[in-house]
């Protein structure tokens, strides 16, 4: 997409991903009718539910029965990514187009009545609080279990050496999750220096921007919904004025 208006990007991982708790999980999804629905504010939640059902039997039982079930029930997920990962294990998502958590937290306070069963919510380690304390205000309950932890990409701090010394400053710099803020940050300065200025740093959505903005740096653009088309738009547009 960056590419179509004649930009060059470097993709840099920066998380790593543990999946944990996985029977517990597997457990959890074996019984539908303790549930009101399930909610995906990420796509590793999803990755999680797919080793799970790798193993032979729990496929057998997912395809047999429990898809079926569980479609009688909401699919909450929170953006485009999610949602077709949602629909490769069978199930239809919705809320989608809520971008946020914070948005998707109103859709379903829409939907769904106080004191009806509990949403299932397989969530990281590093989850916000924004979702669960909404549905806590409305009466809605929700069930937690952490199925992922986030750490560092063991050769962050290697790419990001060798991106400086072979590229220079890079135009724009974009974060894609308060944990990636969190991880370059300091990195990105110490390589910068005094031509951290120089940076336009984007961000692809509102929960990103205000760690960005927390951590002390000036947020040039902020995709209007968390897609390729429009983050490469106001990339675009941050870095080619229409008045130059």
């Amino acid at each position: 997409e960056l590419g179509l208006y004649g930009f060059e990007a470097t993709l840099i991982p920066v998380l790593s991903f543990e999946f944990v708790s996985l029977e517990s999980l597997f457990e959890k999804l074996s019984h539908p009718e303790c549930y009101g629905g399930l909610v995906f504010t990420s796509p590793r939640a999803l990755e999680a539910i797919k080793i799970c059902l790798k193993e032979n039997n729990k496929n057998e039982a997912w395809l047999k029965s429990l898809k079926q079930r569980w479609n009688t029930k909401p699919a909450y997920v929170v953006g485009k990514a999610t949602a077709s990962l949602v629909e490769e294990i069978g199930l239809i998502p919705q809320g989608d187009k809520s971008g946020n958590a914070e948005k998707l937290a109103e859709y379903i306070c829409s939907r769904e009545k106080p004191d009806s069963s509990a949403l299932l919510f397989p969530c990281g380690a590093l989850k916000r609080e924004v979702l669960p304390t909404a549905l806590r205000e409305k009466g809605i309950p929700l069930e937690s279990l952490t199925v992922y932890q986030t750490t560092q990409h063991a050769d962050l701090q290697e790419a990001l050496s060798r991106y400086f010394s072979q590229q220079g400053i890079p135009a724009s710099v974009v974060f894609f999750s308060p944990s990636g803020v969190k991880f370059c940050l300091q990195h990105i300065q110490k390589l910068s220096g005094d031509f951290i200025n120089h940076i336009k740093f984007a961000a692809i959505g509102p929960t990103t921007a205000d760690a960005m903005e927390a951590a002390g740096i000036p947020v040039c653009c902020t995709a209007e919904s968390p897609t390729p088309q429009d983050l490469a738009a106001g990339i675009q547009k941050a870095l080619r004025p229409q008045n130059c």
